[in-house]
């Protein structure tokens, strides 16, 4: 690839994740910093082929990296799975002289990311997603602040438990991941944690354990569920009939995916997004920046989407010492 690029495009793609505009805000500043030209294309690859583009400056990111949301707006594009697609999206590049671009999404918008770059456009992927289910990186945007907004909704639905001597069930979001129901599951203490990757079914055994500790004097119960596990609703009449106590199912769903940033995900975006821009400056292409070991790396986009990732080995262990699954 040539390292000659002289305007870039950015654009958000999947789900969106709180951070993302900080993320679009230091692509923008940082390419201006470095004298290149740079474009915001709405709605993801499928603005891309509809020719949804615009000059972006300064002032077009002011005031926007305290807000939720993408301000380039998002779509899923199933179009772009078919080279036929892929191949029209690198053309528009060419024909508004965009020689690089840096995706902002999760796997899927990392897979046409690399079609991109297979038909000649230089291009980084930075990891927006809430699910922390990326591989190659230790932090995705938006997964702090999905986090922080589950776990103030639990510690709420907590209280009225406690009020109620209810059984709480909490559905969080993570279809094939269960990253956030760990993480939110350790920090409201709840009393079990089920995850994708590790709940096989055994409601028996949860029955069995809210009894045991209704016995001795436990009032209230905490269940977080995650996405891909699903049925809270259902999983609630079970318990409620197994065991006497009211159960109530409270699915938080799409509140995970706004608000506010935190601080962390404005910061590291932002980091993310500068160092997208200063891959492409080196003439680097089909690369995704990633966070391992304290320090915002880059690795190659197929290499990444190649890797495997599962729960924290040692979060999940200590389940084990603070709850009971």
């Amino acid at each position: 690839m040539s390292n000659a690029v002289k305007t870039i495009g950015v654009l958000t793609s999947g789900g969106d994740a709180p951070g993302m505009n900080a993320a679009i805000r230091a692509v923008v500043r940082t390419g201006i910093s470095n004298g290149l030209n740079v474009k915001g294309i709405r709605r993801g690859f499928a603005g891309l082929l509809e020719e949804d583009i615009f000059d972006m400056n300064n002032l077009t990111v002011s005031d926007i990296i305290q807000t939720g949301g993408t301000i380039l707006y998002t779509a899923r594009c199933l179009e772009f799975k078919h080279e036929e697609y892929q191949k029209k999206g690198a053309e528009i590049c060419r024909k508004h002289g965009i020689d690089g671009i840096v995706v902002i999404g999760g796997d899927g918008s990392f897979n046409g990311a690399s079609k991109l770059a297979q038909h000649g456009i230089n291009t980084i992927g930075v990891p927006g997603t809430i699910d922390l289910d990326i591989a190659c990186t230790e932090y995705t945007i938006g997964f702090d602040t999905a986090i922080n907004t589950a776990m103030e909704a639990i510690d709420k639905l907590r209280d009225t438990s406690e009020s109620h001597e209810r059984c709480s069930i909490v559905e969080v979001m993570g279809r094939t991941a269960g990253h956030i129901a760990l993480w939110t599951g350790i920090a409201s203490g709840a009393e079990y944690i089920l995850t994708t990757e590790e709940y096989h079914g055994d409601i028996q055994r949860i029955i069995n354990k809210i009894q045991d500790r209704r016995r001795i004097g436990k009032k209230n119960h905490i269940i977080v569920n995650a996405e891909g596990i699903g049925n809270s609703a259902e999983m609630a009449k079970v318990i409620e009939i197994a065991t006497g106590v009211e159960t109530r199912a409270t699915v938080l769903g799409h509140i995970q995916r706004g608000g506010n940033p935190t601080c962390k995900d404005r910061v590291f975006a932002s980091a993310m997004g500068a160092k997208a821009v200063e891959l492409l400056c080196e003439g680097k292409s089909n690369r995704v920046v990633g966070y391992k070991e304290g320090e915002f790396v880059d690795f190659d986009i197929q290499e990444a989407l190649a890797m495997d990732k599962g729960l924290d080995p040692f979060l999940w262990h200590i389940t084990k010492k603070l709850t009971t699954r």
